[in-house]
């Protein structure tokens, strides 16, 4: 299912030995656009420090009833290492981070979760993979601070980000939410992040190799909308790209994670279309 950033901000977050604490922000990196850490507010628990979580540790997202349960106890949670609220994630805490956990390090590999596409919680497997290993340095962002960057179409500025749209199967940032009303009134509009060309993070703006015409004529995104494949599909034949479920349906072991079911995605298996969640 996609979810706007900020209908998840409030969620509850449910540990195996009780409520956690609420979503407040997301950390993502810039380089596969994916949410690597949920920020918790904990309340009067564990104040002096930022609580992250990663999505290796997410057992299911349910929208009824707001919150997200997690596979961690608060005493794992306690226990972990520490990061200064004031200070920005390092490397360094990152390593001790996954280690700690037994996860697989997302950055130890070329693909959007390290030696894999998706998340394999399957440590034993992990732990037997001789593969090498090619590293990389994320540059982790706030959704928080993104919000508002100007957006830059090949032909001039259209709007800002207003919103991103996650994917809870991978935690990929699917989508920017684009407020376009000072160009035309009312109106927003999607921006796949597979259509950024470049951040100029000092400038505070998002570059697309889009032209303002092609996204005067687009589907326009409003707080209504259900966004469906078909919505998708459209989206991406206006512009005429290929969406980014084309490559993901042709890998054969392609784990989906949805509510309480766990499968195997095979290439002749039928997709339910998916729902944009307002």
């Amino acid at each position: 299912m996609l979810y706007r950033t900020k209908t998840l901000h409030g969620y509850k977050l449910n540990s195996l030995d009780g409520e956690l604490g609420d979503v407040i922000e997301f950390y993502f990196d810039d380089k596969h656009w994916t949410i690597r850490y949920l920020v918790v507010d904990t309340g009067n628990w564990l104040t002096d420090r930022q609580v992250l979580i990663s999505p290796y540790a997410f057992v299911n997202v349910n929208k009824r009833n707001k919150n997200i349960s997690i596979n961690l106890t608060k005493q794992q949670i306690e226990n972990s290492p520490p990061l200064d609220s004031k200070k920005p994630v390092s490397r360094q805490f990152e390593n001790s981070y996954y280690s700690y956990y037994g996860w697989p390090m997302y950055y130890s590999g070329s693909n959007v979760w390290g030696l894999s596409p998706y998340i394999d919680r399957n440590n034993e497997k992990f732990l037997e993979s001789t593969e090498e290993q090619e590293l990389w340095d994320p540059n982790l962002r706030s959704t928080k601070d993104v919000i508002d960057h100007h957006i830059q179409a090949k032909d001039g500025e259209i709007g800002h980000v207003e919103d991103f749209v996650i994917d809870d199967e991978t935690w990929a940032i699917r989508y920017m939410i684009v407020n376009v009303h000072n160009w035309l009134p009312g109106k927003k509009v999607l921006i796949s992040t597979h259509w950024i060309d470049d951040i100029n993070w000092n400038e505070l703006k998002v570059v697309i190799n889009l032209s303002r015409e092609a996204i005067k004529n687009s589907p326009a995104c409003t707080d209504e909308v259900f966004l469906t494949r078909d919505y998708e599909t459209k989206l991406h034949d206006h512009y005429n790209l290929q969406g980014y479920w084309v490559d993901e349906v042709e890998s054969p072991e392609k784990p989906i994670f949805s509510a309480n079911v766990k499968k195997v995605l095979n290439k002749n298996d039928s997709i339910d279309h998916k729902k944009f969640e307002i």
